[in-house]
């Protein structure tokens, strides 16, 4: 939800082929986590929302099922980033997010006349 990518993709660089491994440590680090986030965001997300979804997320991945949100507080905890105001970031872009992103869409992955995606969870 928060790369764009598939979960499994053997296209990708052997370290990112399964998108958990590759994403735990930009999940954990706030400042790695702009670098994990789908590019066609351009920066245009809540930074607080990001870090919300990512603490989210690792909580989902939690390897003790009992320490893992319900699905009542993982609804609770996306309406919340759904309705944080959007503010574009300086300069941009965040950094670029390491290793090839396949995609055939054009270079902006995008397809003509396609408005910029956000961050949209319903």
């Amino acid at each position: 939800m928060l790369t764009g990518l598939r979960a499994l993709d053997s296209s990708r660089p052997s370290d990112q082929h399964n998108l958990v491994d590759w994403a735990k440590p930009y999940l954990s680090d706030r400042r790695k986590l702009p670098r994990l986030l789908d590019p066609r965001l351009e920066g245009r997300y809540p930074s607080k929302g990001a870090v919300l979804a990512a603490q989210l997320t690792l909580r989902c991945l939690s390897g003790d099922p009992k320490s893992r949100p319900s699905m009542e507080e993982v609804l609770a905890v996306l309406k919340e980033v759904e309705n944080m105001k959007s503010r574009p970031k300086e300069g941009g872009d965040a950094s670029p997010r390491p290793g090839p992103r396949r995609n055939n869409r054009g270079s902006s992955g995008l397809g003509p006349g396609q408005p910029s995606p956000r961050i949209r969870f319903f």
